[in-house]
């Protein structure tokens, strides 16, 4: 069997309602900056929820031509946008000579939702005929991916994964592999997702997923509080450059972390519920650490999925007591859930939360769960409450979860560590 190969982050995009580059989006993080506020984007009678986490002050003609923007779903214009500071902040470019080892991996849970509720809206008023062509190429989720890699001539892997809130670990997670056994030199790898739309903020209303804090969304997100009642819906993207270690290394690529674990589980127990003492959660993690070849007592700092739902939380919370003991117990392991000022971006939640991981190491703080004011009993652990809290994050962890009980998790280790 030949060796693994390491791979190493070279660069990262992000955009989210807490700001539309990566370093807007961890200033605004460290100041406790929320992202939700009353839905813009569409009429709100009769909503039951009217707030969300938008992504505010977006032009996506940046990024993309005015022309072939209106061939793009929003869940595209944004990876076009992530992808496009990632490359950049990479210092990567894609020639002719490594073109075929240069791959994108993109993942979206929902895909280009506003496109189809466009769509069907011209059907029902002026018959097949009014339906666009592009309807088609606009909506599916791997167009992500593939316009993607048509911007940069990325000729190596090509691929999307539909996970729900899972979809972007997993699109990292494979990614790595990829490299790892020496199928691409280069990766364009993370998540999207723009479902702030009526059918798909009414969906989640409906299933009562949602905080109904209409009054307070600033507020409404409140991981392991007592008084949680829902996520929120955010949207936006984040992208990674992962690289063979040794062809980031020949071209004086700047490192800004190294993926060294990446671990995988299925709940097999419920379409929406996760696992009875988040038993899925806690194999997946178990498995990252598995697969990094290191001591949960490494982990110095943990991403947690944790939405604000009364019951993901705290088996969240459990799973990670079960998998890191009393480190976990006595508070001596960070954890935090960014979801408390981002909304939870689903698929692309968890290319966002990695990014911001990386970060976390990068400057050796730990970014806050805000809207703590008093601790559900059956979440015990150090959740860096309110404020963000300096510390040593050599080695770190992210979790994704999702519908349908998958789940995923990414270990990172601190360039130079």
């Amino acid at each position: 069997m030949a060796e693994q190969r390491r791979v190493v982050v070279t660069g990262l995009g992000l955009l989210c309602g807490v700001g539309n580059t990566a370093t807007e989006v961890w200033k605004g993080l460290l100041a406790g900056k929320s992202g939700m506020a009353e839905i813009k984007a569409y009429d709100l009678t009769g909503h039951s929820v009217r707030f969300a986490a938008e992504v505010k002050d977006f032009d996506p003609h940046v990024f993309v031509d005015k022309k072939e923007a209106r061939k793009m779903g929003r869940f595209i214009h944004f990876a076009m946008a992530a992808a496009a500071e990632a490359m950049a902040h990479s210092g990567l470019a894609v020639t002719d000579d490594n073109s075929e080892s240069v791959g994108v991996h993109i993942g979206s849970g929902i895909g280009g939702f506003d496109i189809i509720e466009r769509e069907h809206t011209a059907l029902m008023n002026g018959g097949p005929r009014k339906i666009s062509p592009f309807f088609i190429p606009a909506s599916i989720i791997n167009l992500a991916a593939g316009q993607v890699s048509i911007k940069y001539g990325a000729r190596g892997p090509n691929e999307a994964t539909a996970t729900a809130c899972t979809s972007s670990a997993h699109s990292i997670g494979d990614a790595y592999r990829t490299i790892q056994r020496g199928d691409a030199s280069a990766m364009i790898a993370g998540g999207t997702e723009a479902a702030i739309t009526p059918l798909s903020v009414g969906g989640f209303a409906a299933m009562k997923a949602l905080s109904t804090r209409n009054d307070d969304p600033t507020h409404a997100c409140r991981p392991f509080d007592k008084d949680r009642d829902g996520f929120v819906v955010g949207e936006g993207a984040g992208i990674l450059i992962l690289e063979d270690l040794e062809f980031a290394q020949a071209r004086g690529a700047h490192i800004l972390a190294e993926i060294i674990g990446y671990g995988m589980s299925g709940d097999a127990f419920h379409m929406t519920g996760m696992a009875p003492e988040g038993e899925g959660c806690r194999r997946a993690m178990a498995a990252a650490i598995k697969s990094a070849a290191i001591s949960p007592d490494a982990i110095d700092y943990v991403n947690a999925h944790a939405t604000s739902t009364p019951l993901g939380d705290a088996l969240e919370s459990k799973a990670i007591e079960t998998v890191f003991g009393e480190r976990a117990s006595l508070g001596k392991l960070l954890v935090s859930s960014t979801k408390s000022m981002t909304g939870h971006l689903l698929g692309g939640a968890g290319g966002l939360e990695a990014g911001i991981t990386i970060m976390a190491m990068q400057n050796q703080i730990a970014p806050p769960t805000m809207n703590i004011v008093e601790l559900d009993p059956a979440c015990r652990l150090n959740y860096v409450p309110n404020v963000p809290q300096p510390a040593k994050i050599d080695y770190a962890l992210s979790n994704s979860f999702g519908f349908g009980g998958t789940n995923g998790s990414l270990v990172f280790k601190r360039w130079g560590a």
